[in-house]
């Protein structure tokens, strides 16, 4: 009888009071150093002071990559830029709120390559912002399916 109603719960009723997930887009801004080399650019999160990549919800108006231009713009001051159209990976957090309620979130990350970046601009006075090797930004950042993409980034 204990076997039924663990499985019955497991299989059956945990995943109908799930939220779904909500999506997110992110900018893997990052910039050429060599031949074969490149560095990714990280900044901190507003609340806890954690390494991040830009990342917001999408835009109306927008496609994913344009918005993840337009969070690029306002978290990392990035001017110019080019995005990729498809994105090179997804992770997937929950986004908790001072309230202490989680949100379940899936994030798709789209690669820029930074052509140039603003001293000022919306959020500057808010985050820290520095390049990093793809293997120094996989051990910065928190989620490990973003830690695999950052290590596989080339």
């Amino acid at each position: 009888m204990f076997d039924y109603l663990k499985t019955t719960w497991t299989d059956y009723i945990q995943p109908m009071m799930r939220r779904p997930r909500r999506l997110q887009v992110a900018a893997l801004c990052f910039r050429r150093t060599g031949e074969e080399g490149c560095q990714i650019l990280l900044i901190t999160s507003r609340g806890t002071g954690r390494w991040i990549i830009p990342k917001g919800w999408p835009i109306t108006g927008r496609d994913a990559p344009g918005s993840a231009m337009q969070e690029a713009w306002e978290e990392a001051g990035l001017l110019r830029g080019r995005v990729e159209q498809e994105p090179v990976g997804s992770y997937f957090y929950d986004k908790t709120y001072n309230s202490g309620f989680a949100l379940p979130v899936e994030t798709l990350v789209y690669a820029v390559e930074v052509g140039e970046l603003a001293d000022s601009f919306p959020e500057a006075s808010q985050r820290d912002r520095a390049w990093f090797t793809p293997a120094e930004a996989a051990e910065r950042v928190n989620e490990p399916d973003l830690k695999t993409i950052l290590r596989n980034f080339s």
